[in-house]
């Protein structure tokens, strides 16, 4: 196969690991910018210019796609599906992920345990809002975050309050969510790979920290999953629609509870923690899925040639 990891930095571990780990499968690979992309759209002619030149011949591609460019990297990765490339994740799946929001509202539609989470416009309804969720110390989130910037511990009601009244105030779209006291600064990363987890660590956050998050100076160990986390990591990136997902679960007294679920979840914290290759779990995915593509086009033309011999 031919190979492209759409990533705006080649030196990132996790883009350079899935080159890595698709050449040691004996494949072509490739970066590709896909900020830099630019798509042709006309009639049966799909197109996708890069540098200058049209690439027409990629078998599959690995999605990095950035938040900052979640509108136009899911926009390039949707006209490589038009023009039937095959996809480590779907570019529907990126954009529902990225919204923290319709993320939540899926989850929970799916009968899936979360934190209780608050969603409003305007401060016009504060104290209900708190009392929603269980009152003080609460959690309150950017929706546009990550890597745990943007997210607030509040521990008392005035506290809260104040916070999100400055949120509001500077026209910031925020998540309230109950705070799980009994998590202790620890959170779960699940690694789902075609519906199945390929590799699992524990974050714990540094002293003082409540964030686990390693970019804040957390820690990882690789941890074995109850049945429960598996199958709720599973259900979660099934309902999402994610092929490849970082499933991010909160321990409670009421089971594992769904964070956020990431659709270009980094590798390294997680190979480190756990020694497995996860870069080659999804280049095995892709390979699975060129295989039954190839298949599928050897047999239609013996579907046609019968159904004409039925005429």
């Amino acid at each position: 196969m031919k190979i492209a990891v759409l990533s705006t930095n080649k030196s990132l571990y996790s883009t350079r690991r899935f080159v890595e780990a698709a050449v040691k499968r004996g494949h072509q690979c490739e970066v590709i910018d896909h900020s830099k992309c630019y798509v042709g759209i006309q009639q049966g002619k799909p197109s996708i210019h890069y540098k200058g030149l049209d690439i027409a011949d990629i078998d599959a591609i690995i999605p990095r796609i950035g938040s900052s460019v979640t509108f136009y990297g899911s926009a390039i990765v949707r006209q490589f599906e038009v023009m039937g490339v095959i996809s480590a994740n779907p570019s529907q799946a990126i954009t529902r992920s990225r919204d923290k929001l319709r993320c939540m509202q899926i989850l929970s539609g799916a009968g899936l345990g979360l934190p209780i989470t608050g969603f409003a416009r305007t401060a016009s309804n504060v104290d209900d809002l708190i009392n929603m969720v269980g009152g003080a110390p609460l959690v309150i989130k950017l929706l546009e975050g990550t890597q745990g910037i943007g997210v607030v511990l509040a521990e008392t009601k005035k506290a809260a309050s104040s916070v999100i009244e400055a949120f509001y105030g500077l026209g910031n779209n925020i998540l309230i969510q109950e705070y799980i006291k009994e998590a202790k600064g620890t959170d779960i990363r699940a690694f789902v790979v075609d519906g199945k987890v390929v590799g699992a660590m524990k974050r714990t956050a540094k002293e003082g920290e409540f964030r686990s998050n390693l970019h804040r100076g957390g820690t990882a160990e690789v941890v074995k999953l109850s049945r429960k986390e598996k199958e709720t990591a599973i259900a979660a990136a099934r309902a999402m629609g994610l092929t490849v997902a970082g499933v991010d679960l909160l321990p409670s007294a009421r089971g594992p509870l769904i964070l956020e679920v990431n659709s270009s979840p980094g590798l390294e914290g997680i190979e480190n923690a756990t020694g497995k290759d996860i870069a080659v779990e999804i280049i095995k995915y892709l390979e699975v899925e060129y295989e039954a593509k190839q298949a599928a086009k050897q047999l239609a033309p013996k579907r046609k040639i019968k159904k004409e011999s039925n005429l």
